[in-house]
């Protein structure tokens, strides 16, 4: 049944019809039957999806809606917001995976009836799966005077339909929703019912919130699933496992591996908490037990004793309750400083734990080292509370600009005779540009080391990578956890050996560089070709140009100016858009607009299939017409780029379009070709030349300071 309520903005018209925006706002212009726009704003509207569906089809622009999109635009384009839509369908979704023949018993009656049904399905469901609490509608509060609240960046879900009237008043994150909210999202259900037939109830909840995470970047702080994968398998095998600020649930998801396990989730946002509650009903079997609230002020969990605590907290809260909870018996460490609200979070996983439970949390790099929490910090040391920190590289996850760190604790059942921490910085493994650090590496070298740890017996250090300290030793003014600055120098890698092999190295790239060296250049008379441009080339078919800066649907390297720069393989990631990605290929040209440098790159089979970037354009010549290399060296010459450039206060940008090339038969063109191609061997050999010697220069000056190079 089609909903005529649900509306759909230009990005999902061009996702239906496989086209770009561009192409949508030409029919807009071009149709006067266009539909009109029914809502939005004036710079971004929406339309009916019902009467865009029947212009595409008219038009022979559409066959039929494919059903993946039906359903998201139904939900996107909700009149109660896409988080309400998004628990709807989690909680028939969860009916179906439990209880399949309830639901199409159901499904054949009529929207008022299914509405008037559905509530009391579903508390069968509930109860059983997130306990008795979750059979009662959502409680309803009265609103008093005070401050206006801010603006919540999504509608709250009406599975959760207020947020909590006080932090002193946990409740259960899911309750069942009555017919009356229901009723709208009745089309809606019967699509996503439709759906989880074709690709399974899991993997339709995973599919729509995945949508509308990448549709609201800003909103949301994930976790990477590498990540939370290494802090499951920090914590260890556990039958009770605990998130106090579960977010999305990926560190839940990642420990749920038995269907006898009891998971335990919280969260202050309430649409999160219920969506991750659905979800992690539909990943698992387990017990899931949901909650909203604010943890450190009001612990929806106050008995629990769990077997591990996994948490990603909110980083640099002022405002986490410094002022109410100075005497809460959870500071057993010590009373956090109002800058210290991690060292609240590490206090509150400890106090969950039972005697000898993992608690695994994700900290800031300043926890480890900052003046005020040094109290705390010594105390954790001296019991026994604090085994392992982790210095991870940058881009491990969001802030990606730092290199966070991992805290490993355990509650200690009796204080240690000769306490120890384990200190490991894998900093090393940091992916080049943005790409991302090296997941398997770090992973290898984290659990070793671990293992390694909890094993009796003596540790092996692992210069630059792991050591295991005696906590008497951390114990000074400072008490700086931070694994870089106690670790001696990777000996291996920048001692004499490596610097001699580092040395015979650069000496062959040096005599193939001077193999490459250009012969003389013998002085000829200026050329006088006939030129033509590279927009009179692209209009008549000689080659194609493109630009980049989309994403796409599907995550590829993303070639980047940087890299065209610096002759680097793709390290960038663009987000996911409505517009196709641009692939290169082997013989494309691809040439950086901003900078003013006279910068041209053939793509070889190495970088072939990577996205274009921002600030980039892509030339694909014709073989017959154009040869490649001939294009990519004619287009370096610096007058050239100067009189195709155009100057602002802040940057030059280049005119791809204005660039001159002369016209020469394809023979001239590949004799010019096979020169640039030489020059571009060349090059490449002293940016490699150039990289060995500063890592010589670098590690001569490392082994002479530090004693494992000798002066003679």
């Amino acid at each position: 049944m089609q909903d005529n309520a649900t509306e759909v903005t230009a990005a999902g018209i061009a996702r239906m019809a496989g086209v770009g925006r561009a192409a949508v706002s030409n029919w807009r212009r071009r149709h006067a039957d266009f539909p009109r726009p029914v809502g939005g704003t004036e710079t971004s509207p929406s339309f009916a999806l019902a009467e865009v569906e029947s212009w595409l089809r008219k038009q022979g622009k559409l066959a039929e809606v494919p059903l993946r999109e039906r359903v998201w635009q139904q939900l996107s384009g909700h009149p109660d917001g896409p988080v309400t839509a998004l628990t709807h369908a989690g909680c028939v979704l969860l009916l179906i995976h439990d209880r399949p023949p309830v639901w199409l018993e159901l499904g054949a009656a009529s929207d008022e009836r299914l509405a008037e049904m559905l509530p009391g399905a579903l508390r069968e469901v509930f109860t059983p799966r997130f306990g008795p609490e979750s059979a009662q509608p959502a409680p309803q509060t009265v609103n008093t005077p005070g401050p206006a609240p801010a603006p919540a960046a999504d509608p709250p879900t009406a599975v959760n339909a207020v947020h909590s009237p006080s932090p002193a008043s946990p409740r259960p994150a899911v309750h069942t929703p009555t017919g009356t909210e229901l009723l709208p999202s009745v089309p809606l259900l019967r699509g996503v019912a439709e759906l989880a037939a074709e690709l399974g109830a899991r993997q339709t909840f995973e599919f729509l919130l995945g949508r509308h995470l990448d549709a609201n970047p800003r909103q949301y702080t994930l976790t990477p699933a590498d990540l939370a994968g290494l802090m499951a398998d920090l914590a260890g095998p556990a039958r009770t496992v605990l998130d106090p600020a579960c977010g999305t649930g990926a560190l839940l998801r990642a420990a749920a591996t038995r269907p006898d396990q009891k998971l335990h989730a919280q969260d202050s946002a309430p649409e999160l908490a219920a969506l991750t509650t659905l979800r992690l009903a539909l990943h698992t079997w387990s017990t899931v037990r949901g909650a909203t609230g604010d943890t450190l002020r009001a612990d929806a969990h106050p008995q629990l004793r769990a077997d591990a605590v996994l948490c990603h907290p909110p980083f640099n809260e002022r405002n986490w309750g410094h002022d109410e909870l100075a005497y809460d018996p959870r500071w057993e460490y010590g009373f956090p400083a109002r800058t210290e609200s991690e060292l609240a979070w590490v206090q509150h996983a400890l106090a969950r734990l039972k005697d000898g439970g993992a608690g695994v949390l994700l900290m800031p790099p300043a926890a480890a080292s900052r003046r005020s929490g040094r109290r705390i910090r010594a105390d954790l040391l001296r019991r026994g509370a604090l085994r392992a920190v982790i210095a991870l590289p940058v881009g491990a996850a969001p802030p990606y600009n730092i290199p966070l760190h991992l805290w490993v604790l355990r509650r200690p059942e009796k204080a240690p005779a000769q306490p120890e921490v384990l200190l490991v910085d894998v900093g090393q493994f940091a992916g080049e540009g943005r790409g991302g650090p090296d997941w398997r590496a770090v992973r290898e070298a984290v659990l070793d080391a671990w293992q390694a740890f909890g094993r009796p017996g003596r540790f092996t250090e692992r210069p630059g990578l792991a050591r295991a300290l005696p906590v008497i030793e951390l114990l000074d003014d400072d008490v700086d956890l931070a694994p870089a600055r106690h670790l001696p120098p990777p000996a291996a890698a920048d001692g004499a050996e490596q610097l001699t092999s580092v040395r015979e190295l650069l000496g062959e790239t040096l005599r193939l560089t001077a193999g490459l060296t250009s012969p003389r250049a013998d002085t000829a008379h200026p050329a006088r070709w006939p030129l033509t441009t590279i927009g009179e080339l692209a209009r008549g078919g000689a080659l194609m140009l493109r630009t980049g800066g989309n994403g796409g649907h599907a995550r590829v390297p993303v070639l980047t100016d940087h890299d065209v720069l610096s002759g680097t393989g793709p390290s960038g990631t663009l987000p996911e858009s409505d517009e196709e990605a641009v692939l290169t290929a082997p013989g494309d040209v691809v040439v950086p607009v901003l900078g003013g440098g006279s910068v041209a790159r053939v793509i070889d089979t190495t970088t072939a299939g990577a996205a274009l970037g921002r600030n980039l354009v892509l030339l694909r010549p014709d073989p017959a017409a154009v040869d490649a290399w001939f294009l990519a060296g004619f287009l370096r010459g610096t007058a050239n780029n100067r009189q195709a450039s155009s100057y602002a206060s802040t940057a030059t940008r280049l005119d791809v379009r204005r660039l001159q090339l002369p016209r020469l038969p394809l023979d001239e063109q590949r004799r010019y070709g096979q020169r640039f191609r030489t020059l571009d061997e060349f090059e490449r050999a002293l940016r490699h030349a150039g990289r060995l010697g500063e890592q010589l220069v670098r590690g001569m000056y490392d082994g002479l300071t530090d004693g494992t190079v000798a002066p003679d």
